[in-house]
């Protein structure tokens, strides 16, 4: 990698030491550049400043603003100010990855419908060489709740899964695994898990006598939250918030192990200044024999106090697929009271899951297979951005991203002809590109054949997944108000109401003033008869007159909601306030239901409604369409909040 390109963290030892080898020859430099960039941009939960990227990546300031702008043209990232921040349209590199590993599409539903049945949280993930990644999460609301998002990488040793994954490795999975832990000691490398506790070491003052011994008194006192190992009954405890005493420098958790190593008989010659205590992870070869034994595994408060979890693995053609675990909190379950519990209903929900995996490996392999995509519209597209941006468009960056979109479902394996082919690109380009991917550890090649890795949910998918609707459509009303200098909103339908979840307003003399939340009646509304008009009997209850051009007949409603649904908008003159008008237009989700609606208002001098429809509704749908093109992105494979 070039110098000024710092590994990126949150992949572990081995990431760090694959990103330190030899750049091959034929990699791309810009793209090497691109992803680092994106990969500080998700470490720093989706937002950055660019000073602030300048300084994390080691680039020059000029490369990280043809970077930023590049991404920017391609929707990646969202230019605002001197801040650089992820957009929803990036989740398409991560969705190429969930579609070809089929996993989310099949076995989703299993597992949210086992998180409602046990009123638990559960999730799915796959192995990440020496770490777990999650690919689905269904998480229960409640005062505490699970805070691990979809893309998230663990260090192995602390999760339930990662003895069950541990159980496949062969001894390069263990070098790896061990040259990681030694490299990371606190697991920094992990941003989505607490630091791991640097052992307790004795300093020059720990001998024997009157101090050392205090000091090891007063550290058994402060040992609490213990925790017993579910097989063997081994006491393994935690100690929080540790003070440092004489003689003792110590870390914010500590994991002791069988026994306290100051009650350990010390062996002949041993160093006494060199001497520690266990940490968190120093059991996991012990873990994963028992996890290969029992076929389940248990997360003890091994990521933090209170977090337990039961795993087991789902098997597809004799391998894991992924595990798939329940988690809860001890409040509502110890570790051994989630197995006893709930082991049995777990081992029903893994073999639907792993039956439904025979079932579509069956119908795949009755269906001939298909590698090819419609051809991306690469050329046309980099052509024009070329022409727009001039030097600050960099093309080879764009099109190394686009390889990883040639992926998808069907496509999980794809050799350099058909990803070629599916992208646009010419073979030679196409190559560098996968060379570069492979090495950074994005891709696997097996006889001349190109898988992704999980590593890709990596790419901003995180940050991204908890992304709301009111959130994906935010800047886009930012972007209309600002065109038109009117106020605009997007609502939603709740019950008879809509609910204001986003608005910008203009900052005229006269000028349309809601905030966030309030709520309407529906039917006098323009937002509220776009989305009254998709429910097949939409709920009309009492019909008061607001103002004197209130419609207040139901049979007059009906037939305004007819023509709404025909016309696919609502303009509203004055029947909610006197002088108020309003033009909307539905927001859809994926599979064409109204989720939510936009609208623009204004008072009635500004424009007659003749002009609403001429001039404002054109601008309103672009808009609208660019709002769903990024929710069906982002709800690909999640569930995106409305508000």
């Amino acid at each position: 990698m070039p110098s000024n390109v710092a590994p990126a963290p949150g992949t572990g030892t081995s990431s760090a030491a694959g990103a330190e080898a030899a750049v091959p020859a034929e990699a791309v430099t810009p793209l090497i550049r691109g992803i680092a960039v994106l990969r500080r941009l998700t470490d720093a939960d989706g937002v950055s400043s660019l000073s602030g990227l300048e300084r994390s990546t080691g680039l020059a300031r000029s490369t990280v603003d043809r970077i930023t702008a590049t991404l920017a043209r391609r929707g990646y990232v969202r230019l605002d100010g001197r801040d650089a921040v992820l957009a929803p349209r990036l989740m398409e590199l991560g969705n190429a990855y969930l579609a070809a590993l089929r996993l989310p599409r099949l076995l989703d539903a299993h597992a949210d419908a086992l998180a409602d049945e046990l009123d638990e949280s559960v999730s799915l993930a796959v192995g990440d060489q020496d770490g777990i990644r999650f690919i689905h999460q269904a998480t229960r609301r409640r005062a505490m709740s699970l805070s691990f998002r979809i893309g998230d990488l663990l260090p192995a040793e602390r999760t339930a899964p990662g003895p069950l994954f541990a159980t496949e490795w062969g001894d390069r999975e263990w070098a790896r695994w061990r040259e990681r832990r030694a490299a990371d000691p606190e697991d920094r490398g992990f941003p989505a898990v607490p630091a791991r506790s640097r052992p307790i070491e004795y300093g020059e003052d720990g001998e024997d006598g009157e101090d050392g011994e205090d000091c090891r008194n007063d550290e058994k006192d402060r040992i609490g939250a213990s925790r017993t190992n579910s097989k063997n009954g081994t006491d393994l405890t935690v100690a929080k918030d540790l003070t440092v005493t004489k003689g003792l420098t110590v870390g914010r958790d500590l994991t002791v192990g069988k026994s306290l190593a100051a009650d350990r008989p010390e062996e002949p010659g041993a160093d006494r200044s060199a001497r520690r205590l266990p940490t968190l992870g120093d059991d996991f070869e012990q873990r994963t024999a028992e996890a290969r034994e029992a076929g389940w595994a248990l997360d003890d408060q091994l990521i933090e106090p209170g977090l337990v979890a039961l795993s087991m693995p789902v098997r597809e053609a004799g391998r894991i697929a992924c595990v798939v675990s329940v988690v809860s909190h001890t409040s509502r379950h110890t570790a051994a009271d989630l197995r006893d519990t709930l082991l049995p209903r777990l081992r029903e929900a893994v073999a639907a899951m792993e039956r439904e995996l025979r079932e579509a490996q069956h119908a795949e392999s009755a269906t001939p297979r298909t590698t090819t995509a419609a051809p991306s519209g690469l050329a046309v597209w980099t052509g024009a951005s070329k022409q727009e941006l001039g030097r600050e468009f960099i093309e080879s960056l764009a099109r190394g991203l686009t390889v990883i979109t040639a992926f998808g479902e069907g496509r999980a394996e794809l050799n350099l002809t058909e990803v070629a082919r599916a992208t646009g690109l010419a073979r030679a380009t196409a190559r560098r590109a996968l060379i570069t991917l492979e090495h950074l550890g994005y891709v696997t090649a097996h006889d001349r054949v190109f898988r992704l890795t999980p590593r890709v949910l990596g790419l901003g998918f995180p940050p991204l997944s908890r992304t709301s609707l009111a959130e994906i459509a935010a800047p886009h009303l930012t972007e209309l108000s600002q065109r038109l200098h009117d106020s605009v909103s997007l609502a939603v339908l709740t019950g008879d109401e809509i609910q204001y979840t986003g608005r910008v307003s203009t900052s005229r003399v006269m000028s349309v003033h809601i905030t966030i939340g309030t709520r309407l009646p529906a039917y006098p509304t323009a937002l509220g008869r776009v989305m009254l008009a998709d429910l097949p009997e939409p709920p009309l209850t009492e019909l008061l007159p607001l103002t004197p051009r209130t419609i207040t007949d139901p049979a007059r409603l009906k037939a305004a909601l007819d023509r709404v649904r025909e016309e696919g908008y609502a303009l509203v003159d004055e029947e909610l306030e006197v002088g108020l008008r309003s033009v909307a237009v539905p927001v859809r989700e994926r599979g064409g239901r109204v989720v939510a609606a936009v609208n623009v208002a204004m008072h009635s001098s500004r424009r007659t409604p003749e002009e609403c429809v001429a001039e404002v509704l054109p601008e309103l749908r672009a808009t609208v369409g660019r709002i769903e093109e990024d929710l069906w992105v982002a709800g690909r494979f999640r569930r995106v909040p409305r508000t």
